[in-house]
């Protein structure tokens, strides 16, 4: 704030006296503005009123008294702590009486304008309700041809080819790949996850936070097969069923959409009002129609894809949770959080069987499992790769850890080869890094991207393909 300061004639020199003079812009001296705060300037006012005697009565007004707590009502009755200010109600009078006063006979009432309101009108995005539920799915088919000549869709798993898709996955060595083969471009925001399909590989699912999600031939042409149109915000992840045949996507829109792989039909909608964070398949045969999703409001739920409604709730952990893995022949799994811990769990059974939190433990935001099923490779936020037992203990393996490469600040993948030998992983300044899985050391380190490569997912079959894919909606592919 700005205020007038004072300097009067006993303020100035002798020897400026004749300048003052000049400069003097009041009768009685000069006043020049300077900017103070409100809380000096109340300061100063209050210290000159009190040094004038009487006028300091003045800057505190008299309170009423506080009254003797035997008497309740009437004159004298205990007002303590609400004592009121002398003044107060008389001032409260004097504005009711001007605000209510009528008019005289040559007054004449003039109504206040009303003023135009300047904020600016509502894009049409924020008042667009029709689609906040996200119920208008829409698919689009890109091929050349839907069906072939024996009307056969892109869900036959192709034999025409060196390789058969058809065998178990982690029968074949696998080597680490040493040269980009292929880039897949359609997506026009950063990849949030990637899934090959189950155990042939002959199609890959991409997620992005431009609310799409794609399927593409890994074979063949490599072209883009269909886009799945259906969530108004960025997907957070995806999961195919074990057979393939149907998908999941979960979305900030609070959204869990199951697909039809093949035609791209949405099946049904699942919400609990939360962000899902992860979202997983049940892998065994028996449980194949359920499914797990973690939220944000550090809940596990638990649906049934036939009746559309929730069948379990695992509520104990203390943060939004990153993480689900399926251990020990899919009647277990395991959940990590943004709470720095990890919970194991019998598969329908709400309450955890292990517990691990640590002083020294940072959040575990990706994980892979192991082929051979004993193990489960985190990625831990403090730059390293963390290995924990599948068994009945769930102990953390200290002597396999794996470094080398920078992750802070993001959630990126952790893949473990089809044949378990190697461990691959992202990188924050664009790289894809790979280790030995018995020694952890490692093996190679090569630049996939401009940015964080957030995305990495072996071939189950390939020997050495690998996906990748970043911040910049480019799919990169490896042999």
């Amino acid at each position: 704030m700005e205020v007038a300061v004072y300097n009067g004639k006993d303020g100035v020199s002798a020897a400026t006296q004749n300048n003052a003079l000049k400069r003097k812009n009041l009768p009685t001296g000069h006043a020049e503005e300077i900017a103070i705060s409100h809380s000096t300037f109340k300061a100063q006012r209050l210290k000159w009123n009190h040094t004038e005697g009487e006028a300091s009565a003045l800057v505190k007004p008299k309170r009423q008294k506080k009254g003797d707590p035997s008497i309740v009502d009437g004159e004298g009755a205990y007002r303590g702590p609400w004592a009121k200010y002398e003044d107060q109600d008389q001032a409260y009078e004097d504005e009711a009486a001007i605000a209510g006063a009528e008019l005289a006979s040559d007054e004449e009432y003039i109504e206040e304008a009303i003023v135009p309101p300047t904020m600016p009108a509502l894009p049409a995005a924020s008042t667009d309700y029709a689609d906040s539920v996200g119920t208008s799915e829409t698919t689009e088919f890109h091929g050349e041809e839907q069906f072939d000549y024996q009307g056969r869709t892109y869900m036959h798993v192709p034999q025409d080819l060196d390789i058969d898709l058809r065998q178990e996955a982690g029968t074949q060595k696998n080597y680490v790949p040493k040269k980009q083969i292929h880039v897949w471009k359609s997506h026009t925001k950063a990849i949030t996850s990637l899934r090959f399909f189950p155990s042939s590989g002959h199609l890959l699912l991409s997620s992005s936070a431009d609310s799409k999600l794609k399927i593409w031939d890994s074979f063949h042409s490599r072209s883009l097969l269909r886009t799945f149109s259906g969530h108004t915000k960025s997907v957070t992840d995806s999961s195919f069923s074990p057979s393939g045949t149907t998908f999941l996507s979960a979305s900030y829109d609070r959204q869990m959409k199951l697909w039809d792989t093949e035609y791209g039909k949405c099946i049904s909608r699942f919400t609990t009002g939360k962000i899902p964070h992860v979202i997983r398949f049940n892998p065994s045969e028996q449980n194949s129609h359920e499914f797990l999703a973690g939220m944000s409001d550090k809940k596990i739920v638990q649906f049934d894809t036939r009746s559309g409604e929730m069948t379990q709730e695992y509520d104990h952990h203390l943060g939004p949770v990153n993480t689900i893995t399926f251990v020990d022949q899919d009647r277990r799994f395991i959940t990590t959080s943004d709470d720095k811990s990890l919970r194991a769990w019998e598969y329908n059974i709400p309450v955890p069987i292990k517990f691990i939190a640590e002083p020294y433990m940072y959040s575990l935001v990706r994980a892979s499992a192991h082929p051979s099923g004993k193990h489960v490779a985190f990625q831990s936020g403090d730059n390293q790769i963390v290995v924990y037992a599948s068994t009945d203990r769930f102990r953390q393996n200290r002597k396999k850890s794996f470094r080398g490469h920078n992750n802070a600040g993001y959630a990126i993948d952790v893949s473990i080869s089809p044949d378990g030998q190697f461990v691959m992983s992202g990188d924050s300044g664009g790289y894809v890094c790979f280790w030995d899985w018995k020694t952890c050391k490692m093996w190679h380190k090569m630049i996939a991207a401009d940015g964080p490569v957030v995305c990495a997912q072996w071939h189950p079959q390939e020997s050495s393909k690998v996906a990748t894919a970043g911040l910049d909606g480019a799919i990169k592919y490896w042999d």
